[in-house]
């Protein structure tokens, strides 16, 4: 769960801490009090997209830390297999500087965002109050369906078919294109497979040779400097210049001769002796350099020719040598499959049939356990919306199949009817906001028992919902925060009255600058919050009542 969360310069919070409990975490305030900063600071935390707007106007940088506890063991496997430590408890951190760049680190480690991102996934959940028009979408029902239906072994299962069948079948659509086509691409593929030979490329060569070339172009100064070298190792021809070699053989024998005299020089004499062998073979390795940059000066053009061919051959193909090469092969298979189609077309004819098979059969196990799960999730959901003030709501599927696709062969949509005798009709043409609310939070909570999050984030979910319906909300989060943490932003007093942990997110203006504040509540201050929710600006004693009697309805 999240444990703590630290802000420091992020939009109108210079500096804020908040520390989070298990269970139902509800967080109040006036309108632009800075809810929605705390939301952006979670949402960068977690590795998301972010600006150089979240930075506090005059600061340099922005910093966010998060403290999760009792982290799920599927991401502590994560977190290992990134190469980070794996423990129960994980320290997010987030700085975006003025300039919009920044940085994230996991435990102290350094860390991309898409490593966060991918973390952070099974940690928490924010659903927004914008969230809920999703439900109106058609498009969208058959992930929330599958969500519900637990059914990803299933689904992977079809898909691994279903990716093998489009393979073959695109295979049999290339064979059987028309003869006028297939002439053509092997016309075209045996122009390629000739040019590509006609090169004679090798892996590798283009890079020996602009060596070579380096060397041949820079011969006369590498000559000079080796040259330059070498007499001075060992002297010229004439015997006129002694080299240092010649030297050092003077001085290794005077030195040995001395040494019969004093033994104490005999060390002195090993370490020129060594000196002088050292500086000889110098001398003759040189000699041998000498005489290897002793080339024909065709040599650059047949270089230049022959670099000017791969150039011309990688810019024709847009690829560097090693992709020509690869291409050459697949071209080769290509051209070979054309060949040799009549057999090939049998074969792949029987192979698509049996993947079709194997295909349909996978789809229908998907299709039923998508049916099983709809069933199952009506009456989680009519029990849930009965709950929420929804009485007499029924839900129904359409669905049809149709053609093997990427999801199935399943086409969903969610129907609905609110009122006794109505016919189910769609989501967009029956439900107002408020009911879109209350039937997004049913499917959540309906959801949560299955879900391997440990927290849930709302962010105003009950916009549009008043009275007892959302007395039934703040009822229903509480229950779903069970066992688990959900985190909630409401100007619902009702909803508000059902936290386990209430926190007031406060503005003041100081010295023509606004800051905000957040506040851990007790339970007088709740008191006072709420009394404020329900009355407005005039907090009275009757408010003050309702406040307390909201709070010891929700125990």
């Amino acid at each position: 769960m999240l444990a703590n969360l630290k802000i420091e310069n992020v939009a109108v919070i210079e500096k804020a801490e908040v520390v989070f409990t298990p269970g139902l975490n509800v967080l109040t305030g006036e309108t632009g009090a800075g809810k929605s900063i705390l939301i952006d600071s979670i949402n960068a935390i977690l590795g998301n997209r972010t600006s150089r707007d979240l930075v506090r106007s005059g600061a340099q940088k922005a910093c966010i830390w998060a403290t999760f506890e009792s982290i799920p063991q599927s991401v502590q496997q994560k977190l290992e297999k990134s190469g980070y430590e794996a423990s129960e408890d994980l320290l997010l951190y987030r700085e975006i500087n003025a300039e919009g760049k920044g940085s994230c680190r996991i435990n102290g480690m350094p860390a991309t965002a898409s490593v966060v991102r991918d973390i952070s996934a099974g940690l928490l959940a924010i659903h927004g109050q914008h969230d809920s028009q999703g439900l109106t979408n058609p498009a969208l029902h058959l992930g929330l369906l599958d969500q519900y239906a637990q059914n990803r072994a299933l689904f992977t299962q079809y898909y691994q078919c279903y990716r093998e069948l489009v393979a073959v079948k695109r295979q049999l659509d290339a064979l059987n294109a028309n003869e006028a086509d297939k002439q053509r691409r092997m016309d075209a593929l045996t122009s390629e497979i000739d040019a590509i030979d006609a090169a004679a490329l090798q892996p590798g060569e283009e890079k020996t040779l602009q060596e070579r070339k380096n060397v041949i172009t820079h011969a006369q100064s590498i000559l000079q400097g080796i040259t330059v070298a070498h007499l001075a190792l060992a002297g010229d021809e004439d015997g006129e210049q002694p080299g240092a070699a010649d030297l050092l053989g003077g001085a290794v024998d005077g030195v040995q001769n001395a040494a019969r005299q004093d033994e104490t020089l005999m060390p002195l004499a090993e370490r020129l002796q060594e000196l002088y062998y050292t500086a000889r073979e110098l001398a003759t390795d040189f000699a041998d350099r000498l005489d290897a940059y002793d080339f024909d000066p065709a040599e650059l053009d047949q270089i230049e020719s022959r670099l000017d061919t791969i150039y011309r051959l990688k810019q024709k193909f847009g690829m560097e040598v090693e992709e020509i090469l690869a291409r050459r092969e697949q071209d080769e298979k290509e051209l070979e499959a054309f060949q040799s189609s009549g057999e090939k077309i049998a074969e792949l004819k029987a192979q698509m049939q049996s993947l079709y098979g194997k295909a349909k059969e996978a789809a229908e196990a998907l299709t039923q356990s998508r049916l099983k799960g709809f069933t199952a999730m009506n009456k989680d959901m009519k029990a849930a919306l009965e709950f929420l003030n929804m009485p007499g709501i029924r839900f129904a599927l359409r669905h049809t199949r149709g053609p093997l696709a990427s999801h199935g062969q399943d086409t969903v949509e969610f129907l609905i009817s609110t009122n006794p005798g109505e016919d189910p009709k769609p989501l967009a043409k029956i439900a107002s906001g408020g009911e879109l609310s209350r039937i997004m939070l049913a499917f959540k909570s309906a959801l949560a028992d299955r879900d391997a999050l440990p927290t849930v984030i709302y962010d105003e979910i009950d916009t549009g919902v008043s009275g007892l319906a959302a007395g039934r909300i703040g009822q229903l989060l509480h229950k779903t925060a069970q066992g688990r943490q959900v985190l909630c932003i409401t100007h619902t007093p009702q909803v508000a009255a059902f936290a386990d942990n209430q926190l007031l997110i406060q503005k003041n203006v100081r010295e023509n600058r606004t800051y905000t504040e957040i506040h851990t509540l007790d339970l007088e201050g709740r008191v006072q919050v709420l009394a404020r929710m329900i009355s407005g600006d005039k907090v009275t004693d009757l408010s003050l009542a309702n406040a307390r009697e909201l709070i010891e309805k929700s125990r």
